[in-house]
């Protein structure tokens, strides 16, 4: 249920960009709001991909290990922008949307202040846990050594990245995509010299190795968050920060989308390190090198169907706020449609050319057949992942997140579950890449069926 504490005045006249939310044709209306988001959402894929092509120049344990700290600083990214993010934007949405105008004003330092404690709470779990956690990837000597070196730099400003993710969902719950994704597009630019810099040093900068990846990775984000606190405080973005006191409701407001999607976002991580681990057990480093490039093109979709969910928050939620059911499911599905066709063609072409991806990281004969039998058997299977995704995102929108997570949780059984019957029957890792695309299948068709037949509306 929806608190109301703003009196809704028939006569207020809703800002244009709501307006457009409500109104406008939606599949034009969507990909003019996402255009921006996802370009730089592949900006950053790109940027990260670099910083991967930098690393792997280190040594295969430098690389390994950059795999191992993959999946906790996605799912970082996945909880404090995409979950608690789509929890801040659905809420700030919805309030717009319904006219409460003080209501999405109160939820920008109500998100600040939830993504802050969570973000201190994420250094705290990486900075004392890191040896363990790594461990039980199947790290071990060389790649538990430069992965544990990664961590504690980019997990030492975990809160600033959380603090900046809150912002940036604020605006885009309010529509203002090109807003947010300035700040990430200066980040992006600085990355890309810094990484080398850093890494190898020149001249008079020393060079700081797998440390200097993490350095390049908090400039960014200290660039981004300076950025979109700028851009508050010219009152650029129609939720406005105000000190006031703190109320329970308005975090419960956040909360009940967010910590459900949270779940979700660790389910999507949780799935990646068992396989990670069960590859580690089927074929040692050179496997989990392999899998992890591999698989880091799965990861990096997840931005790219960011640039549109994001959009689908925005349009979902405020016609939801505003009693627009019917066009909050249609569109869901065409944005869905829309992140299906994007993916599958990603995953095809990963498919039927897996040596152009892999052959930019190394050459190492274990990487590189482990690599490409994981692409071969995930990689058709793609635009279901995508599906699945969107709606997720859209799912935030309406505050409907039963059938995401029900969904998720399917894909973790048979993902973990089969790829661990299988390593046991067969103890070959094709038959772990299988259980992963038949847990994505799962995943994106059983979604898409239950919201189009009308789930997001049954108590």
């Amino acid at each position: 249920m929806s608190i109301m504490t703003t009196a809704i005045k028939p006569e207020t006249v809703l800002n244009p960009r709501t307006q457009m939310l409500l109104n406008a044709a939606i599949l034009p209306t969507l990909m003019r709001l996402a255009w921006p988001h996802m370009l730089v959402m592949v900006a950053q894929s790109a940027v990260g991909l670099i910083e991967t092509f930098w690393v792997s120049h280190l040594g295969r344990d430098a690389l390994a290990g950059m795999a191992l700290v993959f999946p906790g600083y996605m799912m970082m990214t996945m909880l404090s922008a995409g979950a608690m993010g789509g929890g801040i934007a659905s809420a700030v949405a919805r309030a717009l949307g319904g006219r409460r105008q003080a209501d999405a004003d109160a939820f920008v330092l109500h998100a600040v202040v939830i993504n802050g404690a969570l973000g201190l709470g994420f250094s705290a779990l990486f900075l004392v846990f890191g040896p363990e956690i790594y461990t039980a990837l199947g790290g071990e000597a060389g790649s538990l050594k430069a992965a544990l070196t990664y961590s504690n730099v980019i997990f030492a400003g975990a809160a600033m990245i959380w603090v900046a993710n809150a912002l940036a969902s604020v605006l885009r719950g309010t529509g203002a995509m090109l807003l947010a994704s300035v700040s990430t597009i200066f980040g992006v630019v600085l990355l890309v010299p810094l990484s080398p810099l850093l890494i190898y040093g020149w001249g008079p900068i020393p060079g700081f190795g797998m440390a200097g990846a993490g350095y390049a990775v908090l400039a960014g984000s200290t660039v981004m968050l300076a950025m979109l606190i700028s851009a508050f405080v010219r009152g650029r973005s129609l939720a406005r920060f105000r000190l006031a006191p703190l109320r329970w409701p308005m975090f419960a407001e956040i909360l009940r989308v967010g910590a459900v999607a949270s779940v979700n976002s660790m389910q999507t991580t949780a799935t990646v390190a068992i396989t990670t681990a069960l590859v580690a057990r089927a074929g040692g480093e050179g496997a989990v090198a392999g899998f992890g490039t591999g698989s880091r093109l799965e990861y990096l979709l997840i931005p790219l169907v960011f640039g549109l969910g994001s959009p689908m928050v925005a349009l979902v939620g405020t016609n939801f706020g505003a009693g627009q059911r019917e066009r909050a499911l249609r569109a869901a599905l065409i944005g869905g449609a829309v992140a299906f066709g994007l993916t599958e063609a990603v995953g095809l072409a990963a498919a039927f050319f897996p040596l152009s991806w892999l052959g930019l990281f190394g050459h190492d004969p274990q990487m590189l057949a482990t690599g490409a039998a994981y692409l071969q058997r995930v990689g058709p299977v793609y635009g279901f992942f995508g599906l699945g995704l969107s709606l997720y995102f859209a799912s935030q929108g309406a505050g409907q997140l039963r059938w995401p997570l029900i969904t998720a949780t399917a894909r973790m059984v048979i993902a973990g579950g089969g790829g661990w019957l299988a390593l046991r029957l067969t103890g070959d890792v094709d038959w772990i890449f299988a259980a992963v695309a038949t847990g994505l299948v799962v995943y994106g068709a059983s979604l898409s069926v239950m919201i189009a037949r009308g789930a997001w509306f049954r108590r």
